[in-house]
């Protein structure tokens, strides 16, 4: 990685709820209302941000555990602002705090933590062959 990566650094995302994002299975829809799939994706997305600028060409970040609390539900049109914040950096390991709240009213809909681990491409490819 390159240098320059720390405890603190900070990556912001924002979304608007869609009815893609509702809690659905199979196309079932069970709730109108952002799912906790769709945070988890985003929280991961915010956290993947922090490292992106210190990456090294041959280097990729890979997704290596993920904590959610989904704590209130955020309808249709809701803007959203996913926010995550580097709390541990050592080696290769990154992991952040992160927080999805609603920008009009700063209600906080979910907080987690995203743990990536950042290897070398090929070995990457190596472990995906063995699986």
């Amino acid at each position: 990685m390159k240098s320059g990566l720390a405890v603190g650094h900070t990556a912001i995302i924002t979304t608007e709820v869609t009815p893609g994002m509702y809690a659905q299975f199979e196309g079932n829809v069970v709730h109108p209302v952002y799912s906790t799939v769709s945070m988890v994706y985003h929280m991961e997305w915010a956290s993947r941000k922090v490292i992106l600028p210190y990456l090294e060409d041959h280097e990729e970040g890979m997704g290596a555990k993920v904590n959610v609390e989904h704590m209130a539900p955020a309808k249709t049109g809701s803007l959203l602002e996913i926010r995550a914040n580097v709390i541990e950096y050592e080696g290769n390991v990154i992991v952040t705090t992160v927080t999805v709240r609603e920008r009009e009213n700063n209600r906080l809909i979910g907080k987690g933590e995203v743990k990536q681990v950042v290897l070398p491409k090929e070995k990457i490819n190596e472990r995906i062959k063995e699986s």
